[in-house]
């Protein structure tokens, strides 16, 4: 390839091959950092067929790095124009220097990512590659809350949780494997085979205590009850979330797993059998999507109704805006960890002045109507201001009963 590289793309990552000092070399000028991709294990994929060998000893002289797409180095597709393959849902290019795009038909003459088996398997290593970015950022993520999701494992009697403690174990321990042998075989993958039944039915389970607490928000009506179910969204959710996390590392794990077993017993299946996890990692995703996006929905809803009733629960008000808010973030943090995009503005608790003085002004604006109005919101409503919002309101309740009593004597 001389100083020609090759960027090959599945969506989620940019591969980026070719001799080894020329791919450092484009790196560098586009500011990026990446890892190895591991080109060395495309091996099973090109043993077989005419030309097997030559292509084989082509992968060795070439160097393959790895980098998620993100807002720093997707301009590159952009940037070079990459263009469909053969291979479902993977683009391609071939660069030169100093960044002239060539004809990949030409350029692929000489290089081995033409081959089309060595492109399918390419994809397949991008895809482990992704899933185990997402596995670090969910170990991060998992750190900050650790003790809390002990605490529910622990504290939970169910049989389903005990079994995914015990899978997870397991495969941790086939991912030890995997790493120190670079290969999945037919012993190694028999260890996990049954782990994603469990997985599966933890993730379930956590789905539907996450519903659970969306249900008990929609039937509140009274803003007492709601500030408790908020409240309890609040502690509970959070809990509920980091298990979700780590069931979806371990599914991550798993697919990593089957991938590499793929590539060591049936090499000529590892694209479809790439793309086959791809759509079910998509599901997944969209599952814990609207399961979160219905929790958030009815925390909105609470603080909906919640700021209508501000006046007469001073406390109680607040405490469910800032349970919502609360949630929220936590949701956002936690798709943020998995890929899922997600975005909410914080919900601002209306101030009890705002409520106080909406409330004046319409009693004013009903004439004597209102003045009736206003005596009864000076005699119940006000007592409750005075301690809840301290100083500050309480100097408005005093210029509202002093607007009463200025009413009083325009009368008389």
């Amino acid at each position: 390839m001389n100083d020609e590289i090759a960027l090959i793309s599945d969506g989620d990552g940019l591969a980026v091959i070719g001799k080894p000092m020329a791919v450092d070399r484009f790196l560098v000028s586009e500011g990026l950092t990446a890892k190895d991709l591991g080109l060395p294990r495309l091996k099973s994929v090109l043993r077989a067929g005419s030309g097997a060998a030559e292509v084989a000893s082509r992968v060795a002289a070439e160097s393959g790095r790895w980098l998620k797409l993100t807002k720093e180095s997707a301009h590159l597709v952009k940037k070079h124009g990459l263009m469909d393959s053969k291979t479902p849902g993977v683009s391609h290019v071939m660069v030169g220097q100093p960044g002239v795009i060539k004809s990949w038909l030409q350029a692929s003459k000489g290089s081995p990512v033409g081959n089309p088996a060595f492109l399918a398997g390419a994809a397949g290593i991008m895809a482990q590659l992704a899933m185990q970015q997402t596995m670090d950022e969910i170990t991060d993520y998992l750190a900050v809350i650790d003790e809390k999701v002990d605490d529910v494992l622990r504290a939970q009697q169910d049989t389903v949780l005990a079994r995914m403690i015990g899978v997870a174990l397991v495969i941790e321990e086939t991912m030890t494997i995997r790493q120190t042998r670079g290969r999945v075989d037919e012993i190694t993958w028999s260890k996990v085979q049954t782990a994603p039944t469990t997985v599966a039915e933890t993730q379930a389970y956590a789905l539907r205590q996450l519903d659970a607490l969306a249900e008990k928000l929609e039937k509140k009506t009274n803003v007492g009850d709601l500030a408790k179910a908020a409240r309890e969204a609040e502690s509970k959710g959070q809990e509920w979330l980091a298990v979700l996390a780590r069931c979806f590392q371990l599914q991550d794990a798993i697919a990593v797993l089957e991938l590499d077993r793929v590539l060591d017993a049936s090499p000529e299946e590892l694209d479809g059998h790439r793309m086959g996890l791809k759509a079910a990692r998509k599901n997944r995703m969209e599952l814990i999507s609207k399961c979160t996006g219905r929790l958030v929905a009815r925390m909105d809803a609470a603080v909906d109704r919640a700021n209508t009733k501000v006046l007469l629960h001073p406390f109680d008000a607040p405490a469910i805006v800032h349970a919502s808010n609360h949630v929220a973030g936590a949701i956002v943090d936690f798709n943020g960890r998995l890929g899922i995009e997600a975005a909410r503005e914080s919900a601002e608790a209306r101030q009890w002045m705002d409520a106080a003085k909406e409330a004046r002004d319409k009693a004013l604006e009903t004439g004597a109507e209102g003045v009736g109005v206003a005596m009864r919101f000076g005699n119940d409503s006000f007592d409750l201001a005075r301690s809840a919002a301290g100083t500050l309101s309480s100097r408005l309740t005093e210029r509202a009963l002093r607007w009463r009593g200025d009413e009083r004597n325009q009368e008389d």
